[in-house]
């Protein structure tokens, strides 16, 4: 075999074109350990074993779970030989492997967001009671899809349902489904409430769900949203931020809206109740204008009663001054001067009489 001799550059440059033609992308497993953040940017750690340790190097945007120092992760990676002759991984996905990695990474993320009042209960948002637009962010395919459909028609039917499909498991799910999520609010005609779902499964099926882009897309949603992932005893990052949280896709399909059936047995009660309210109201109306009417018809009673009494008073005085009633009692009106020999009028009960005065005295004179 011929020596060719290189340059450290033509070196390099062979080296990482031999990698690329043999190992364009590996999948390695390992421990995370010197994890630091350099200038805001960069991201580099060192991923070992028992056996080897092996740099690794990627973007911050590149990031999409926090990590620390112990926690085990899978990377997918492009080998290289840098210029300086450093041996890397220049990452392009990482994600925690086991149970303790994955509960230490959605830890990590959760207090990330947090403190940053994403789960804040006044930033939540209500549904809208009774919407006639949805859409829908799933993988069409799913039993989940299917079953929420169903729950929805049985519910309330007529909906304009727009549905992105999307992948809801595995490394391009966060992706697809932020991009959904960013097509759904540049339509022209809105949904009134965005509702995205996926059935059970293991965490590590649901791992897609707790990424912080797909996270922080849910929160920045101008449409309303809900959120349904897995059981109800599954919680994921996604519907932590999310407006409203559904336990199942069954669940997110009751909660988006109302039973028809149900809103038509309400209304009637109420119809009932209110007709009997009212019924009860104009009973209590009658029985008040009743009793008015006796007390103002008791009132007129005394009141007549009282100027009848009066009239009958006033009667008697009249009586008792009227001059045909002094007349009968004996006495007499005279009528004329009472001068001697002045002529004057007598009048009786019964008679006039003329006479002339020959006489009269005062009464104070002896």
């Amino acid at each position: 075999m011929e020596n060719i001799q290189l340059s450290v550059s033509d070196f390099v440059a062979l080296v990482n074109q031999s990698l690329e033609y043999a190992y364009p992308v590996v999948t390695v497993v390992g421990e995370v350990a010197e994890f630091k953040v350099s200038q805001g940017k960069w991201v580099s750690f060192k991923l070992k074993d028992a056996g080897a340790v092996v740099n690794c190097f990627m973007s911050v945007y590149q990031l999409r779970i926090p990590l620390e120092d112990g926690m085990k992760v899978m990377v997918q990676a492009n080998p290289r030989l840098n210029p300086k002759g450093y041996f890397n991984l220049n990452i392009r996905v990482v994600k925690p492997v086991g149970e303790g990695s994955i509960k230490k990474g959605f830890e990590l993320l959760k207090e990330k967001l947090e403190k940053e009042g994403l789960f804040a209960p006044e930033r939540k948002r209500l549904l809208p009671r009774t919407p006639a637009h949805i859409g829908v962010i799933t993988s069409t395919e799913s039993a989940a899809y299917a079953d929420f459909c169903t729950i929805l028609n049985q519910r309330w039917g007529g909906l304009k349902v727009t549905v992105a499909h999307t992948q809801v498991q595995g490394d391009p799910a966060a992706d697809q489904m932020i991009r959904a999520i960013n097509y759904m609010n540049e339509l022209e005609d809105l949904p009134e409430v965005l509702v995205i779902i996926r059935g059970g499964g293991a965490a590590e099926d649901l791992m897609a769900f707790n990424d912080e882009l797909l996270a922080r897309a849910v929160a920045a949603s101008r449409i309303p949203t809900l959120v349904g992932v897995g059981h109800e005893i599954d919680h994921t990052l996604a519907d932590m931020v999310a407006d409203v949280r559904a336990a199942t896709p069954t669940d997110a399909a009751k909660i988006v809206v109302p039973d028809k059936q149900e809103m038509i047995r309400d209304v009637r009660q109420r119809v009932v109740h209110l007709g009997a309210t009212m019924m009860q109201r104009v009973d209590e109306a009658v029985a008040r204008n009743r009793e008015a009417l006796r007390h103002a018809y008791r009132s007129i009673e005394h009141e007549l009663e009282r100027t009848t009494s009066q009239l009958g008073a006033l009667k008697l005085a009249i009586e008792q001054v009227n001059p045909a009633a002094v007349l009968r009692q004996g006495y007499a009106i005279l009528r004329g001067k009472t001068e001697v020999g002045e002529r004057i009028q007598i009048e009786t009960s019964t008679k006039y009489i003329e006479a002339e005065i020959t006489s009269a005295k005062d009464k104070g004179a002896a």
